[in-house]
C-alpha cells in the first residue's frame, strides 16, 4: 500500500519486540533528544494526568516534538488496578508520530519496549554525567524490568566499571538480571549482596529501580563520599535527596509532581542545582567537586520516547514490520 495522509503504519508489541537495536545506539538517541531540548529547539510541555479519588486507576497524555528529528509525537499511558498485585494490574501505553515536514502519519506503536529501554538509558547517562572520576562500583536495588536493563546500560556508558553489586530477592528477577548481564557483556557477572547497608557503602553509583512495596530505603550516611544515587523508583530514603551535595533532575517540575513520596515532612523539596540537559549540553557541570554526594532523579521526558520511537519506527519501516491501515479513508 503506497503511504498517503490516510494510511498509518501500526507497530504491535511483537513488531517491536523483533527489531534489533544496541544499547549504544539507544544511549546515543536518547542523548540527542536531551541536546536538542537544552538547545531551544524541541518541546516538551508538562504531562496531563487524570487519577480517580479512590486512585484505582492512572493515565497520562504528553505531547512533544523533536526538533532533531522534526517529529511531533502523543504518548498516553494507563494503569488500572493500582492497588492489586502488579500481576493483576492491566497497562496500556502508545506512542503516535507524525512526520512535521511531509505533514504524514509515522507511526502507532505499542510503548512498552521504549520505555523499557529509554529509562535505563537515561539512568546512564544521568551515571556518566555525574559520577565521580575513577569510579568502579555500581550498584542496583530492584530485579523488575528496570533492574534487569540497569547494569548492561551503565556498563555501555561507564565501562570501567568493575564492580557491578545487585541487591533484590525474587529468585527469576536475580536470574533476569544475570541473563541480560550476559547477553551485552558475558564476561562480566554480579555480585548479589544481602547488606543492602554496606554495599550501599561500597558503591560509587547507586541505582534505585526497585517497586513501591520494597523495605529496601538506603540512607544518606550510608553514601560514600563522591558516590552518586540515582532515583529511578524506589529503594533510597528521602534523606539522600535532602542531605545531597548537589541535586541533578532530568526535569525539576517533574520531580516535584511524581517524586512526592521524597518531599520532607511538609512537602518540600531542596532546589535542583542542574537539569540532564544542560549538563548533556555542556552548559554546566553536574558534578563540581570528586566528593559530592549527588542525588539524580530519572524521570521520563517525552521527547526521548519521540527519538526512540521514530528510531523504532525507521527499522520497523526498512523490514516492512508492522501493518498498514486506511484509518482516514
Amino acid at each position: 500500500m503506497d503511504r498517503d495522509d490516510t494510511t498509518l503504519r501500526v507497530l504491535s508489541a511483537s513488531d517491536i519486540a523483533g527489531l534489533d537495536i544496541g544499547l549504544a545506539d539507544v544511549v546515543d538517541t536518547v542523548e540527542q533528544a536531551y541536546r536538542t531540548l537544552a538547545a531551544g529547539r524541541s518541546d516538551n510541555p508538562r504531562k496531563l494526568t487524570v487519577k480517580p479519588a479512590d486512585g484505582h486507576s492512572v493515565s497520562y497524555a504528553m505531547l512533544g516534538r523533536d526538533g532533531a528529528r522534526e517529529v511531533v509525537a502523543i504518548k498516553t499511558s494507563y494503569k488500572h488496578g493500582l492497588h492489586e498485585s502488579r500481576d493483576k494490574q492491566h497497562y496500556y501505553t502508545t506512542l503516535t508520530l507524525y512526520d512535521d515536514v511531509t505533514g504524514l502519519p509515522v507511526a502507532l506503536m505499542d510503548c512498552a519496549r521504549v520505555g523499557s529501554l529509554r529509562t535505563p538509558a537515561v539512568s546512564a547517562l544521568l551515571a556518566r554525567e555525574c559520577a565521580a572520576p575513577g569510579a568502579t562500583t555500581a550498584l542496583v536495588i530492584g530485579t523488575g524490568t528496570q533492574g534487569r536493563l540497569a547494569l548492561p546500560f551503565l556498563v555501555t556508558t561507564l565501562p570501567h566499571l568493575d564492580r557491578l553489586l545487585l541487591s533484590g530477592t525474587h529468585p527469576d528477577g536475580i536470574a533476569a538480571v544475570r541473563a541480560e548481564l550476559a547477553r551485552h557483556f558475558p564476561d562480566r557477572d554480579i555480585e548479589l549482596v544481602t547488606d543492602l547497608g554496606r554495599a550501599a557503602r561500597d558503591a560509587d553509583v547507586i541505582v534505585a529501580t526497585a517497586g513501591p512495596h520494597t523495605p529496601a530505603a538506603v540512607e544518606a550516611d550510608a553514601l560514600k563520599p563522591g558516590a552518586t544515587a540515582i532515583l529511578v523508583g524506589h529503594g533510597l530514603a528521602p534523606s539522600t535527596l535532602h542531605r545531597a551535595d548537589r541535586v541533578i533532575a532530568t526535569s525539576e517540575a517533574q520531580m516535584r509532581v511524581t517524586g512526592t513520596d521524597m518531599a520532607d515532612p511538609e512537602g518540600g523539596f531542596p532546589p535542583v542545582d542542574l537539569e540532564l540537559p544542560a549538563a548533556l549540553s555542556g552548559a554546566a557541570r553536574a558534578r563540581t567537586a570528586p566528593g559530592q554526594r549527588i542525588f539524580a532523579y530519572n524521570s521520563g521526558l517525552v521527547v526521548t520516547d519521540i527519538a526512540l520511537g521514530h528510531r523504532f519506527a525507521q527499522l520497523a519501516a526498512e523490514q516492512r514490520l508492522g501493518t498498514e491501515v486506511a484509518l482516514w479513508r
